[in-house]
């Protein structure tokens, strides 16, 4: 899984400031194996830079927010554009998986997918078209499964990519481990002893 992460406010969650969107922030990208496991391989965090005027067109809520965590004063210092962002990025998954194959994954990570289809399609192209939404796991154990839900990791809002990442990867890693595998096992003990009345029937 092509895990992406950036927090709430910004580019991945394409918030509108004054209409225009907000596109420099940080940015970072892991590679998961699709089981959950250990394998685990950190790629680039990256904070794009964006031009003075698009800043300034901010709404009040994003000046104050990204004001006070340092966002805004490291995009106008940074000295990264979004197409060697684009370079970046794409030069870690090809390192990691053929094209194709890899979706990508993250909490509501189909924000980030618009922001990415629009502005780095070379990237895009090489991962799959499918889309793992971390939100959408989220939503449907919440519903089918609120006892085991609320023991489900809960966000620590600190808006930073890596942050966000590490918060997905556990969270995914806890609906596998205390949700799916514990359903799966109980669907496999009720297969076998319904196999074994049978036997004892005949």
């Amino acid at each position: 899984l092509a895990m992406l992460g950036g927090g709430r406010a910004g580019l991945g969650r394409l918030r509108s400031c004054a209409g225009r969107l907000w596109r420099g922030r940080r940015r970072a990208g892991a590679m998961a194996g699709g089981d959950m496991g250990q394998r685990m391989v950190w790629g680039p965090n990256l904070i794009i830079n964006q031009p003075d005027e698009l800043l300034e067109g901010m709404s009040e809520w994003c000046k104050e927010h990204h004001g006070k965590s340092g966002l805004t004063k490291a995009v106008k210092e940074s000295k990264i554009s979004l197409q060697q962002a684009e370079y970046e990025f794409l030069s870690f998954v090809r390192q990691q998986t053929p094209p194709g194959l890899c979706p990508l994954a993250g909490n509501s990570v189909h924000a980030d997918k618009k922001f990415l289809d629009k502005y780095m399609p070379q990237f895009m192209r090489h991962l799959h078209y499918r889309i793992v939404d971390v939100s959408t796991v989220k939503e449907l154990c919440r519903r089918w499964y609120p006892e085991e839900y609320e023991f489900a990791p809960k966000k620590a809002a600190s808006h930073r990519a890596l942050d966000d990442i590490r918060e997905s990867i556990k969270e995914l890693q806890f609906y596998r481990d205390h949700i799916f595998k514990r359903k799966t096992d109980e669907k496999k003990r009720k297969l076998i002893e319904n196999g074994e009345s049978d036997k004892a029937a005949s």
